[in-house]
């Protein structure tokens, strides 16, 4: 039986493009399941698709000791969902590295909720939205820190780049703690590109366009860094912020 339809009154759905998932909900209605086993490690890179609406769903489990890092480019012309629900048993590890690039009037959203089941785990959250015209990009995050999760170290960090005035950015990091000897921290921002900035890159020979494309690289590239063979999503993020500029 297909999972019941999503509404605006569930907290995590509050600013999906309902119309746009329409269509499609049947084949995305139940989350992917994986599990990282005890001690072992899990690096995946998800690209966007072709497709005008794309959504990945995912439940990912860590069993002690487990680590796992994602990096998600969101970049769908229409309406595009990175949903993620992870558990952490003891000792694990999980970092999720994560962009919406968004364009006219689209929608692009990463949803997360980080559950710290057992104790001195660890989570690393850090999302990129760079958006233009009247696109939405969005973020909501949970982290979830269990009564036996102590010693539980989290952090979300989650900042928007707003290229036009009819952009908009919706950033809620959020911690729900019932452990008392923790370190949790979150932090969102949204702006505009800095004009003292683009003055500099422009004084140096570059035209509006290249220095715009310069400074939205050096906000979003550094997410991929780390990543084993960044390759392909580096110029897939590349060919996103070109389309923005």
């Amino acid at each position: 039986m297909t999972a019941p339809f999503p509404t605006r009154r569930q907290e995590e759905w509050r600013y999906a493009d309902l119309d746009a998932l329409q269509p499609v909900w049947e084949q995305f209605a139940e989350p992917l399941t994986l599990t990282v086993g005890a001690d072992e490690q899990l690096e995946e890179i998800w690209l966007p698709a072709a497709d005008d609406v794309q959504l990945r769903r995912v439940t990912l489990a860590l069993e002690r000791g487990a680590k796992a890092r994602i990096f998600a480019l969101n970049t769908a012309p229409v309406y595009g969902r990175v949903e993620l629900e992870v558990s952490l048993a003891e000792g694990a590890e999980f970092e999720l590295f994560g962009a919406n690039i968004g364009a006219g009037l689209s929608t692009n959203e990463i949803i997360t909720n980080v559950k710290h089941i057992g104790a001195v785990g660890r989570s690393r959250q850090t999302i990129r939205s760079v958006l233009n015209g009247k696109a939405t990009g969005s973020y909501l995050g949970k982290v979830e820190v269990a009564r036996g999760a102590q010693q539980t170290d989290a952090e979300q960090s989650v900042k928007a780049m707003l290229l036009d005035r009819g952009a908009t950015a919706n950033c809620k990091p959020e911690l729900e703690i019932f452990a008392d000897d923790v370190k949790c921290a979150h932090g969102a921002s949204v702006g505009e590109l800095d004009a003292m900035q683009l003055f500099y890159a422009e004084s140096r020979g570059l035209d509006p366009a290249s220095a715009r494309a310069l400074l939205l690289e050096g906000f979003v590239m550094g997410l991929w860094d780390s990543a084993k063979d960044a390759a392909a999503i580096s110029e897939a993020a590349r060919e996103a912020l070109r389309r923005v500029v």
